[in-house]
C-alpha cells in the first residue's frame, strides 16, 4: 500500500475525509437520495453477493452517527477518520439473516470478508472519499493503538532487564516517549480542543477513539518525518504480530 502509506507519512494532518473534488462531489450527487439500508437489502435480495451490497451501501451512507434505541454509534472520528467496520455492525444488524451469521461474525470481529469476495475491489466499492477516510481511522486508532502497545512492551522489557519485576504499568512513560506529555496533561489538553469538561471518570468509547486520533495528529505534529515513520512501521508491526498470534485475525490488508 506505498501510495496510502506516504500520504499519511508526508502530509502533517490527513484530511481526507473532507475531500471535495469533481469525482467525489459526483459520487455525493449520486448517492445523497439513496436509502442504503433499503438498497443493501433490496441488492441481497436481487442476488448480489452480500459483501458488494454491504460496501455499496456504506459509499451511499451520509449520517456522521445515528442511534437505535439507546445505542448511539459514531461513524466519523472527529469528522474524518471513518469507522467502517462499526457502520458494517450497523448495516448488517439491518440485514438481518439475509447475511450468513457466521460470516458476518467472521467480517466484524476478525475482519474477514468470505474468501470468494475480491479484496481489490474493497477501495472501488467503498468510494475514493470514504477509503481515504478509513485510513485516517486506520493509521489514526489502530494503528496509534498498537502503537502505544509496543512502546509499552518496550519500556517493560528493558524494566525487567534491569531487575524491576513488579511494576505492572507502563503507559505513563509510553506516553512521554510518545507524545512529550503525561497522560493527565494530554487528556485535559484534549478535553479542552474538543470541548469537553475535564475528564474525571472513564472515556466514552467515541471519546477514547476520539482521544487516541488527537494524539495521533500529535504526534505527526511534534515528530520529524523519519520518527513518524518509524513509530508508524513499529504500529504495524505490532499489528501484524497479533495477527499472526491470533489465527483468522486479519486487519493488515484494510491499509491496502
Amino acid at each position: 500500500m506505498p501510495n496510502a502509506k506516504q500520504d499519511i507519512l508526508s502530509q502533517p494532518l490527513p484530511d481526507a475525509a473532507r475531500a471535495d473534488d469533481a469525482e467525489n462531489a459526483e459520487n455525493t450527487e449520486a448517492t445523497e437520495d439513496i436509502d442504503p439500508i433499503q438498497s443493501l437489502i433490496t441488492a441481497i435480495q436481487s442476488g448480489v453477493d452480500w459483501p458488494t451490497a454491504l460496501l455499496r451501501a456504506m459509499a451511499a451512507w451520509r449520517a456522521p452517527h445515528d442511534a437505535v434505541g439507546d445505542l448511539r454509534r459514531d461513524y466519523f472520528i472527529g469528522g474524518e477518520a471513518f469507522d467502517w467496520l462499526l457502520l458494517a455492525e450497523r448495516l448488517c444488524d439491518a440485514a438481518g439473516d439475509l447475511i450468513p451469521p457466521a460470516e458476518r461474525d467472521d467480517l466484524l470481529f476478525n475482519g474477514n470478508f468470505p474468501p470468494d469476495f475480491d479484496r481489490s475491489r474493497f477501495k472501488e466499492l467503498l468510494g475514493a472519499q470514504k477509503h481515504s477516510a478509513h485510513l485516517n481511522y486506520f493509521y489514526g486508532v489502530i494503528v496509534e493503538e498498537a502503537l502505544q502497545l509496543a512502546v509499552e512492551q518496550e519500556v517493560h522489557k528493558r524494566h525487567i532487564s534491569n531487575g524491576n519485576q513488579y511494576q505492572t504499568d507502563f503507559t505513563e512513560e509510553a506516553f512521554f516517549r510518545i507524545y512529550r506529555g503525561d497522560t493527565q496533561t494530554l487528556l485535559s489538553e484534549f478535553c479542552a480542543h474538543a470541548g469537553y469538561s475535564p475528564a474525571t471518570g472513564a472515556l466514552t468509547l467515541t471519546q477514547s477513539k476520539e482521544f487516541t486520533y488527537w494524539l495521533f495528529k500529535r504526534r505527526l505534529h511534534i515528530s520529524d518525518k523519519a520518527r513518524v515513520a518509524s513509530d508508524t512501521r513499529k504500529g504495524i508491526d505490532q499489528l501484524r504480530q497479533i495477527a499472526d498470534a491470533h489465527p483468522g485475525y486479519s486487519p493488515i490488508f484494510f491499509m491496502e
